[in-house]
């Protein structure tokens, strides 16, 4: 009996041990490289992943998969003799043995060879989140946190194809686009932005004195509490305000019937003080903001103030910044230091997109799913509770980016924020495409109250089950686009709209305009699904599964028009697909032109053949936005260099890209393709111009940060910051004079310059703790023997070294030509001591 008890004790032993991970994550080693851009001649890359084994066991031979995100697409199959590389969905890929792996000893390491469509050239562009999950216990994974990215230094490392003879670039290369800089005094530097339409400066000044305060006229109190908090951190003493049009006060906010413009303001400052006039309240909050301009960072007792007239209103009344927290999610205290920018600079809307195939970010009160499993991300087996990881968030559940929402305070806290500050936020829910968080989430809603036997289960379905289409969107998704011939459909949207409404009712701020998504969806789509071939089946007016897309958007437009809001969705939104010559195309569609719906529009890549087409949908009869990624995406890199963060595919986006858009003819001052090469003038030849008519429907601009490659307070801020400042002085200032003058220009572009590196950033700094906008890499080039340097925003200081050492803020300051002889590191510093990157040549 004792000898059958051992036995059994044995068996019961080692099955236990069969069905524990045979060794610890952590012990993991985990590297990747770019092997080769271009290979084999094509627009795909080599790369390699190398799995080391610093533990104390064999990885076994089977029984466990290796997942990782990565913005390429890898080509399945065998990546190293037994490991088999593949897809899951979207960013989400994997590697696992077969049965011809023999296991990886300790100490051992393994080479897995990948390829990846079109190319890696920045660092933001390798794989993330890798993690590794047992078969014995296939609803965990377990991260793989020593996992390292190589650095790419050869060129076949960094060029796109084989072909690219630029592969990055230089110091020189800054040096040139730097070289009408020049440092201003500044008594020259413009003291206000964005540009106001008139400043007078006259002889003489005001003293302000804030223990004389502010008076202010009824309707104008919260415009000066505002101003009173503010002025209250310039002088670090409480400022009083008092109702009223007369008295003695250093400040009047006083109304003005004869200011038509809803934004326009008169700010009058002379010897017997300050008076901020405007026929609303936004115009005497934008005075306010002028103002603050004027005044400085800091003040013991008194400010000085120049005798000054500005009267001013704004070219575009549509003037917004699109902040992405669906693909990685950012707080609401994150959201609100972005509005306090936004406010400094007159950028009048937030377009929040808050949905998308990564993530549902606002609680809907009805539908808890949206956010409880469309709202988290992590490692799962079928999405029921939440869904896979992306860009890099791991198995982890409770990851910072890959999971979070706002719950229904949240939201109405940001909304009253930024009401405050005159900012409207727009909240766009994805559709059809971009969808799967939605999609995901009410899937699962519908499974758990089918089976707890609720007859109503798919009462707010999205997906049709029969569906058989396949498809696979431009991020690789399979299954992320809602059916338009479901009734659940509409009801959904019905839902959301409301709730979101009265969101708005309850935060003072009434939605009456609603961003419907439009863009991405990908052929294929609903070709196969038994709903919508009954739909066509049914319909007189439908013959092609292309004219769902018009059917679709003629449901929702009904839907949000009913709730008395105008319609608003992306450029695809406003098209539609039909064929030529046996070929797809897509088209304006002329049924939606005259029913006042506004599209933003963001394919203007240059070189991509597209860049005529706002000035299509604006001809057309469409409000348009101008939203191109050429010019306002500001999650593309702002240089091409492999250390800068952020994307390309639409070209490289630095401050002055925004800030030399011309918004009525934007072929004059477009300079360079998605590549950074020069571009040719033949590129225009043959596009549309804008109409007079056209020209009456451009809205405004906006500018974006999508955020696959932002994943923290700190990246955000540094993507978008200076870069709004210039997208802001576009949108508020009048058409400038230089357009098409290259002399005019670099004057032009040397003020804005002094302003934003002598003014603008030390108040960027100071604002709410500072932020962390990206301070410049220094240009050098070497000429006659002689190290030359340069630094695109004058105020900033170059700091060098020649023994090796990283510059800091007490190394010396560049001052001029240095003999070329040596290795020199030179780094740019702001005035409050912070750095940027380190660029090192060697003469």
């Amino acid at each position: 009996m004792q000898y059958r008890l051992t036995i059994l004790c044995l068996l019961l032993s080692f099955f236990a041990m069969a069905q524990s991970p045979a060794l610890p994550a952590k012990g993991l080693q985990l590297r990747w490289e770019v092997v080769e851009n271009g290979y084999q001649g094509k627009a795909q890359t080599l790369s390699t992943f190398t799995l080391v084994n610093r533990t104390k066991a064999t990885l076994p031979a089977s029984g466990w998969t290796i997942y990782y995100n990565f913005i390429r697409f890898v080509t399945p199959g065998e990546v190293a003799p037994g490991i088999v590389a593949g897809h899951i969905n979207g960013d989400l890929f994997w590697f696992k043995p077969t049965g011809g792996f023999n296991g990886l000893k300790s100490g051992d390491s393994l080479k897995l060879n990948i390829i990846s469509s079109a190319w890696v050239t920045h660092f933001t562009d390798a794989p993330t989140g890798p993690y590794i999950v047992w078969d014995t216990e296939p609803s965990k994974g377990h991260s793989i946190t020593d996992f390292t990215v190589v650095p790419s230094k050869e060129v076949k490392q960094l060029r796109r194809t084989a072909n690219d003879t630029k592969v990055q670039s230089t110091p020189e290369d800054v040096y040139r686009r730097n070289e009408s800089i020049r440092l201003l005094p500044l008594s020259e530097v413009p003291k206000i932005i964005p540009t106001p339409l008139s400043v007078r400066e006259a002889e003489g000044t005001f003293v302000l004195d804030p223990k004389s305060g502010i008076v202010y006229e009824a309707e104008f109190r919260a415009e000066a509490d505002y101003l009173a908090k503010m002025m209250g951190k310039v002088f670090g003493k409480e400022v009083l305000t008092a109702q009223g049009t007369t008295g003695v006060a250093g400040v009047r906010l006083l109304k003005d019937a004869s200011i038509k413009g809803k934004e326009a303001y008169r700010l009058q400052i002379d010897q017997n003080g300050v008076v901020i006039s405007a026929g609303t309240a936004t115009g005497i909050f934008y005075g306010i903001q002028s103002l603050r301009q004027l005044l400085p960072l800091t003040a013991k007792g008194t400010a000085t103030l120049p005798v000054i007239l500005v009267s001013d209103e704004p070219r575009f009344a549509f003037r917004s910044f699109s902040l992405d927290v669906a693909r990685n999610f950012h707080s609401k205290a994150e959201v609100l230091r972005m509005l306090d920018v936004m406010s400094v600079y007159k950028v009048n809307t937030l377009h929040l997109h808050m949905s998308d195939d990564e993530g549902w970010r606002v609680e809907i009160a009805g539908l808890p799913e949206l956010t409880q499993v469309g709202g988290r991300r992590g490692h799962t087996v079928d999405e029921m509770d939440f869904l896979r990881p992306s860009y890099g968030s791991g198995p982890d559940v409770n990851n910072a980016t890959g999971t979070g929402w706002y719950t229904r305070a949240d939201y109405i806290e940001i909304l009253r924020y930024a009401k405050a500050r005159h900012i409207k936020v727009i909240p766009e829910v994805e559709m059809p495409g971009h969808g799967r968080a939605a999609i995901k989430a009410m899937d699962a809603r519908a499974a758990k109250l089918a089976k707890a036997g609720d007859p109503n289960a798919g009462e707010y379905r999205l997906s049709d089950p029969e569906d058989k289409s396949t498809y696979r969107s431009v991020q690789e998704w399979k299954d992320n686009v809602m059916n338009p011939a479901l009734p659940s459909t509409y009801k959904f949207i019905e839902k959301v709209t409301a709730e979101l409404a009265a969101m708005h009712r309850e935060a003072g701020t009434p939605l009456d305009i609603i961003h419907m998504g439009g863009d991405e969806t990908p052929g294929g789509v609903w070709e196969k699904s038994p709903a919508c071939q009954q739909l066509l089946a049914s319909s007189e007016e439908l013959n092609h599964v292309d004219d769902l897309w018009i059917y679709f958007y003629d449901k929702v437009a009904q839907i949000v028009n009913k709730q008395g809001m105008q319609l608003y969705g992306w450029e695809e939104a406003g098209m539609r697909r039909t064929r030529r010559d046996g070929q797809g195309l897509m088209i304006v569609n002329p049924v939606f032109g005259n029913r006042n719906f506004q599209v933003d529009v963001w394919n203007n890549v240059m070189g991509g053949g597209m860049e005529d087409l706002s000035y299509r949908l604006a001809n057309g009869g469409y409000k348009v936005v101008l939203s191109g990624v050429a010019n306002y995406y500001f999650d593309m890199a702002y240089l091409r260099d492999y250390d800068e963060p952020g994307f390309y595919w639409g070209g490289y986006v630095d401050i002055d890209k925004p800030y030399y858009f011309i918004p009525l003819d934007l072929y004059k001052n477009a300079k360079e393709d998605d590549a950074g090469n020069p571009l040719p003038a033949s590129i225009f030849v043959g596009k549309d111009r804008l109409t007079e008519y056209g020209a009456s429907n451009i809205a405004g601009i906006q500018s974006a940060l999508w955020s696959e490659t932002v994943k923290s307070p700190e990246r955000l801020e540094y993507m978008v910051l200076p870069k709004l400042l210039g997208m802001a002085e576009r949108a508020w200032a009048p058409d400038p004079s230089w357009t098409g003058d290259l002399n005019l220009y670099n004057e032009a572009w040397n003020k804005f310059a002094n302003v934003v590196g002598q003014r603008e950033l030390p108040r960027l700094a100071s604002l709410n703790g500072g932020y962390n906008y990206r301070i410049p890499t220094a240009g050098v080039k070497q000429e006659n023997g002689k190290v030359l340097a340069n630094v695109q925003l004058p105020g900033l200081i170059i700091r060098y070294t020649t023994d090796g050492k990283e510059p800091n803020a007490k190394s010396p300051a560049w001052s001029g030509p240095l003999d070329a002889k040596g290795t020199f590191r030179l780094r740019v510093f702001d005035q409050s001591g912070r750095g940027g990157r380190t660029v090192t040549v060697q003469y």
